[in-house]
């Protein structure tokens, strides 16, 4: 899951935090309408609590991007409506935010800051890519998913040169090879990435899978126009034995993080189906080219 250079691959990326590709962009009209979400949904409701941001991102992910969360959050701070204080820690720094109402915040604030940093650790964040791995490793057979390579940089006699990322996995169904990347994380995968990601695919002559817990819009477009498929989980999956951690944050937290044994049947019925659609996309795709 993780390439050679990649420092987390957990919940947090390096300085999730701060600005990003998408802070370039021209204010959305969605950010003033996440504002009123978040006082409304959010700080009216638990006005005694701490939050820090990438929960909330995730937390309002339905309606808007995790970018229009995070611009809507300090927007609001900087016009005195919600409180929030940045604590810097190696790799990345967390802001948190609280109700003006909430008074007695330090505290809780304090307790969110050791939740995070315990899932924070960069060995627990790597054993969940690994585990998120091992779980569709195991899954995808039983879609007709075939495994072929691991860590994959060469395919078919054509090798990627053009940087150290490699691709997850390499499966075939119905003659049709897959390259896979498989993200068990709470953040989106970094824009950079995806691109490179899909045009390695197209060097090797592979299709692309992106195996998510979340995409936006955009990155499931981006994934359709190369003719690949987005599968989208929603469930962080921790590894057994952390089902009692796994259920602190879901209690403290409100996030969707759990321990199953195996992927739901559902999740596998869908991929299927996806696959069933591309195949019939790409056929009537050949035969428009055959007959302009």
């Amino acid at each position: 899951m993780a390439d050679e250079n990649e420092e987390f691959d957990g919940y947090h990326e390096p300085d999730e935090e701060g600005p990003d590709e998408e802070e370039e962009r021209p204010r959305d009209a969605q950010i003033d309408v996440a504002k009123v979400s978040l006082m409304r949904d959010l700080f009216a409701v638990k006005p005694d609590d701490v939050f820090y941001q990438r929960q909330v991102e995730v937390l309002f992910e339905k309606p808007f991007f995790h970018w229009i969360t995070a611009k809507a959050l300090h927007e609001l701070a900087a016009e005195g409506q919600i409180m929030t204080e940045e604590r810097q820690h190696p790799g990345f720094r967390m802001n948190l935010f609280w109700s003006p109402k909430n008074r007695y915040w330090k505290r809780r604030a304090t307790q969110i800051e050791n939740l995070v940093l315990r899932f924070s650790d960069s060995e627990f964040t790597r054993g969940l890519g690994h585990h998120g791995e091992t779980m569709f490793d195991a899954a995808l057979p039983q879609a007709g998913f075939m495994p072929v390579a691991k860590n994959v940089r060469s395919y078919d006699g054509r090798t990627w040169t053009k940087s150290r990322h490699n691709l997850d996995r390499v499966f075939v169904k119905d003659g049709l090879p897959y390259g896979i990347e498989i993200k068990n994380t709470l953040g989106y995968m970094d824009r950079e990435e995806l691109e490179i990601k899909l045009d390695m695919c197209r060097h090797l002559g592979l299709t692309p899978l992106f195996i998510v817990r979340m995409f936006p819009a955009s990155y499931m477009e981006l994934v359709h126009r190369r003719f690949g498929i987005t599968l989208i989980v929603e469930w962080q999956l921790y590894p057994h034995g952390q089902e009692a951690f796994a259920k602190e944050i879901e209690a403290e937290l409100g996030l969707k993080v759990g321990c199953p044994k195996a992927i739901h049947e559902g999740t596998i019925k869908r991929l299927a189906r996806l696959h069933d659609s591309l195949l019939e996309r790409m056929k009537r795709a050949q035969q428009e080219d055959e007959n302009p």
